[in-house]
């Protein structure tokens, strides 16, 4: 595509775990702003400029070369000095950036004249030790002191934040520098002196303390950023995924590009070796664990990679509430939706220690833990993580389920707690038809669903485990939920389901995309499917670039808000998986097709959080939500959905079996994939269109254990 988009603040973005640099793109932090370089929800560094006698450099042009380091190209600005002018674009910088355990900087001057050059290199930096929290909403309050010290024989720069028993520090070390180093007003200074096309070096190092544990950056030049750990750990990473081929060059810059993001996204678990991952959400705000949205990255990377589960299954199963605790919305069995590591959490000024109010994450958990046992069919998953799955069922039943009317609701008890708790969280997510907000407490349409599917999908471990009397009673809370659902939340006259029942259990009729879910979970019976795809096909709700969060003839919608009319790619992927369950393979490449052409727009085809529900035409392009995470993991995770629904993957490796149902569209006429893990299997596939059918072949793997079945839905999914 001839048209890149970048919308918004422009910005260089690398991270690595809980770490993350997000700079102008000339490589400086120029305060006030809300970049800097993060770690564990502080920020360390709150500006950062390079000047040449007090002049700045001007950008010739940066980019990223890894997830987790960039390089930037600049030149001098003209420069009086006491050798006399210094004509612009004489000297040229090269500042190389990159991240593991702490950061590395290289800094590299070059002379390109014909003369001898000097003048101080001066670079300025401020630590606010600011909490991401408020650095986000614009009002940082200092509660500590920060103390700075200079250590001139050991070329050392420390500065250090301590309130009461929270410590923060950063640790500047110069290393391998042609000209010793001098600290004063704020700034490190070098004497530079240049022979006619002489070069200068630098690297400054930038270690990273966090209460009493301090992380060292590494000491190799970033030219050997692909030898280092940190490189290795890519390297991996790209050889434990599964590998994609494809005729259609938009997709697969798509699908490579998400690969990508989700390495970056990789949060080592603590106790391991660094070797097991969960999902972070997303950079720069969302580099913690969250509970919904490592379970639903889960889901989407099962034929990528389906480690990415067990660990998701670990992590938030250690932190499953014992207890309620009303300021942090905790109850007995709950999945925790989000924790945080910085001061305000560190005090409990903000309930994220972690925070409790999620709706749907419990429910989620259950879904992850069958899908995963499907995936690998390894039966120490439901003997490590039962104990977990029959709390998560229990509470569902006492807490989920707030008045005992058979459905999910939610209200938060704390006082710093959140307003809306299912997905689209946002205080003003949930509207009536006249745009005034939902009184709570709220049953959202999809969580119903979610219980649905997870009460038939937990009845069929059940069978395998041999417990056939607690198989069947899910299956029957899940009958009499599919009944009263479809009584309660359906509306005849619009054929659509409500967005939520409210506070008086009065259905919100609002036309929104929750019920596109509802699809996705099977709770829909097959002759209402028909008319919930259209009306999600219905132009105020499909933009030509996604399905809406909220109908352009609503009066809240907003097409830049963050879900009142915005469309978000993982929200669009669970609708079109469920438009293929049910039959409607034509409208879910439809919706398909749309994501990955956004994704085309975007500057190497990285899919941000959201992007505006602005309708498409030939004039206009997606615009990317202002302050929308990029990468972020749902987002990524969406073109990994669309592999799954392409072929139709229903894996069954406890039976030894892969079941497809292939369905090309006519813009992907041809697909191979490598490295499909299923069990103990590892399976190459080609796929290829043949007129208006979708034939394949197995390359490698058992060809016997690969059979093609149509997708189910609805009650028989799980049975």
């Amino acid at each position: 595509m001839a048209l890149e988009i970048n919308v918004g603040p422009p910005r260089l973005a690398i991270s690595a775990g809980y770490a993350v640099l997000i700079s102008e793109p000339d490589g400086q932090i120029s305060w006030p702003t809300d970049k800097g370089f993060y770690a564990a929800d502080t920020r360390l560094i709150s500006s950062w400029q390079i000047y040449a006698d007090g002049e700045p450099f001007d950008l010739l042009n940066g980019g990223n070369v890894a997830y987790y380091a960039s390089r930037i190209f600049l030149l001098n600005r003209a420069l009086e000095t006491r050798q006399g002018k210094v004509a612009a674009g004489a000297v040229g910088l090269s500042l190389g950036r990159y991240l593991q355990q702490g950061m590395h900087e290289d800094l590299d001057l070059t002379n390109h004249t014909q003369q001898r050059v000097q003048f101080n290199l001066e670079i300025a930096l401020r630590s606010d030790f600011a909490d991401l929290f408020e650095v986000k909403s614009g009002h940082v309050v200092r509660r500590g002191r920060i103390t700075t010290d200079w250590s001139e024989s050991h070329a050392r720069l420390r500065a250090e934040y301590i309130n009461k028993d929270f410590k923060r520090a950063v640790t500047v070390r110069i290393v391998n520098a042609t000209a010793d180093p001098v600290y004063a007003n704020g700034r490190i200074s070098f004497l530079v002196d240049l022979p006619p096309g002489g070069s200068w070096h630098a690297c400054l190092l930038y270690d990273v303390t966090i209460g009493d544990t301090t992380y060292h950056a590494s000491t190799e030049c970033i030219d050997h950023v692909g030898g280092s750990e940190a490189g290795h750990s890519l390297d991996s990473w790209q050889d434990a995924v599964l590998k994609l081929e494809t005729n259609n060059e938009e997709f697969y810059r798509f699908y490579k590009q998400s690969v990508d993001d989700m390495a970056a996204l990789r949060l080592p678990i603590e106790g391991t070796d660094h070797k097991e991952f969960v999902p972070a959400a997303g950079v720069p705000w969302f580099v913690a664990l969250f509970g919904r949205d490592s379970l639903l990255v889960s889901l989407q990377t099962a034929m990528v990679y389906p480690s990415f589960a067990r660990g998701a299954l670990k992590v938030l199963g250690a932190r499953q509430a014992t207890r309620r605790d009303d300021y942090r919305d905790a109850e007995p069995g709950k999945i925790m939706h989000e924790l945080r590591r910085g001061e305000l959490a560190h005090f409990k000024l903000i309930p994220h220690t972690p925070y409790y109010g999620t709706a749907d994450a419990t429910i989620l958990y259950l879904i992850v833990l069958h899908n995963a046992w499907r995936c690998t069919g390894d039966p120490s998953l439901l003997k490590e993580f039962m104990p977990v799955a029959e709390k998560c069922l229990a509470w569902i039943d006492q807490y989920g389920d707030r008045d005992g009317d058979g459905f999910q609701e939610y209200e938060t008890r704390s006082s710093a707690g959140y307003e809306n708790m299912g997905w689209k969280d946002s205080g003003e997510a949930l509207v009536y038809p006249d745009g005034s907000l939902v009184k709570g407490p709220k049953a959202t349409c999809e969580l119903q669903g979610y219980v649905y599917d997870a009460w038939l999908r937990m009845a069929q471990i059940f069978d395998a485990l041999g417990k056939p009397a607690r198989a069947r009673n899910l299956r029957r809370k899940a009958t009499i939920l599919f009944d009263r659902f479809n009584e309660a939340f359906w509306d005849e006259e619009t054929g659509f389901y409500a967005f939520c029942l409210d506070g008086e259990k009065r259905p919100v009729l609002s036309v929104a995309s929750n019920p596109g879910h509802l699809l996705w979970s099977g709770i829909v019976p097959r002759e209402r499917a028909g008319r919930v795809v259209a009306r999600l096909m219905q132009p105020d709700m499909w933009s030509g670039w996604g399905i809406r969060t909220l109908s352009a003839d609503h009066p809240a919608y907003n097409p830049h808000s963050y879900q009142n009319g915005s469309v978000w790619p993982h929200d669009n992927a669970l609708i079109a998986l469920g438009f293929r369950r049910y039959g409607f393979s034509a409208e879910a490449a439809r919706i398909a097709r749309d994501v990955s052409g956004a994704a085309a727009f975007f500057a190497l085809h990285q899919m941000p959080e959201l992007y505006s529900g602005l309708q498409q035409n030939p004039t206009n392009f997606p615009v990317q939500y202002l302050g929308a995470n990029v990468p972020q993991a749902w987002a990524a995770g969406s073109a990994f959905s669309i592999v799954e629904m392409t072929v139709g993957f229903q894996p069954d490796a406890s039976a030894g079996k892969l079941y497809l149902d292939p369905h090309l569209p006519p813009w992907i006429t041809e697909l191979t994939i490598q490295n499909l893990s299923v069990g103990q299997a590892v399976y190459d596939l080609r796929f290829w269109r043949d007129g208006e059918a979708t034939r394949w072949e197995v390359l490698k793997g058992n060809p016997t254990s690969v059979i093609q079945r149509s997708y189910a839905s609805g009650p028989e999914m799980w049975t």
